[in-house]
């Protein structure tokens, strides 16, 4: 899943100087002085320094720099022991590493930081997916999409319905997938799963017209996209429409394990 870092505000706190009301006009209030807006200035020094580490970890992480991430990390929470970006992140890394029991802890421990990070919930929520713990996962990516304000309502929706799909929730995934389609039609994983769910639902011109607007475009066109356009065409029935999407395949991506599969014939994998 994409890393989003959450920073949070760091308000400075203002003391609020007491007036007293000048003789004779009791009945009216002096007006408060203006307040400067705050700025990166008014911050902690060690918070400074940790959302350096922060940006650093990111930067490593998003480059598979797993162990050079993790130290940046480790850094970061060394100058503001409750950053819960930084224990979002790295829950996502150790996620990455194989590390599960370290990830979840990592993961309840940014949201003891803030109840309502919403990104944290998500990745929770992932990783809870990964490991078949379907009950846990829908409850925290509901949590998630219950958050006010919250933005990444889409992809959200996307994970939820791609893991209704792994629990054999068809009807669930493709409620999902339909809303994270509806609000990013542009988005090829969220054409593609909804296909996907909606090949495995025998609802073939809906499947077809999708993975066929991934595969009008070659940027996003790729080996799973063109396999799942010929097996909706030999579920239909449709045998030369299917070798045509097949001999595609194995033309742009004769090594992937989807073009052995379609040597062999096996369209109702």
């Amino acid at each position: 899943m994409r890393l989003v870092l959450v920073f949070l505000a760091v308000a400075s706190a203002l003391l609020a100087s007491c007036a007293s009301q000048p003789p004779g006009n009791d009945r009216q209030a002096q007006a408060e002085p203006r307040r400067e807006p705050t700025t990166a200035s008014d911050q902690p020094e060690a918070q400074r320094r940790a959302r350096l580490r922060l940006e650093l970890a990111g930067g490593y992480f998003g480059r598979n720099q797993h162990a050079t991430a993790l130290d940046e990390v480790k850094l970061a929470l060394a100058a503001w022991p409750e950053f819960g970006a930084a224990f979002n992140l790295r829950g996502l890394i150790y996620s990455a590493m194989g590390e599960e029991a370290l990830a979840l802890e990592s993961f309840r421990r940014a949201l003891q930081v803030d109840p309502r990070d919403a990104d944290a919930m998500h990745n929770f929520a992932w990783v809870h997916c990964q490991a078949r713990r379907f009950v846990q996962a829908d409850a925290l990516f509901e949590q998630a999409l219950a958050q006010p304000q919250y933005r990444d309502t889409q992809r959200t929706l996307l994970a939820q319905g791609v893991c209704a799909a792994r629990n054999g929730q068809w009807a669930k995934a493709e409620a999902h997938l339909s809303r994270a389609y509806e609000l990013d039609a542009g988005n090829p994983a969220a054409g593609y799963n909804l296909a996907e769910v909606l090949l495995r639902q025998g609802q073939l011109e809906r499947a077809r017209f999708l993975v066929r607007r991934v595969n009008d475009n070659a940027d996003q066109a790729n080996a799973q996209t063109l396999w799942l356009a010929a097996r909706i065409e030999a579920r239909a029935g449709n045998m030369d429409r299917a070798r045509e999407w097949g001999g595609r395949l194995a033309q742009r991506f004769p090594q992937s394990p989807e073009a052995g599969r379609y040597e062999r014939g096996q369209f109702d994998e």
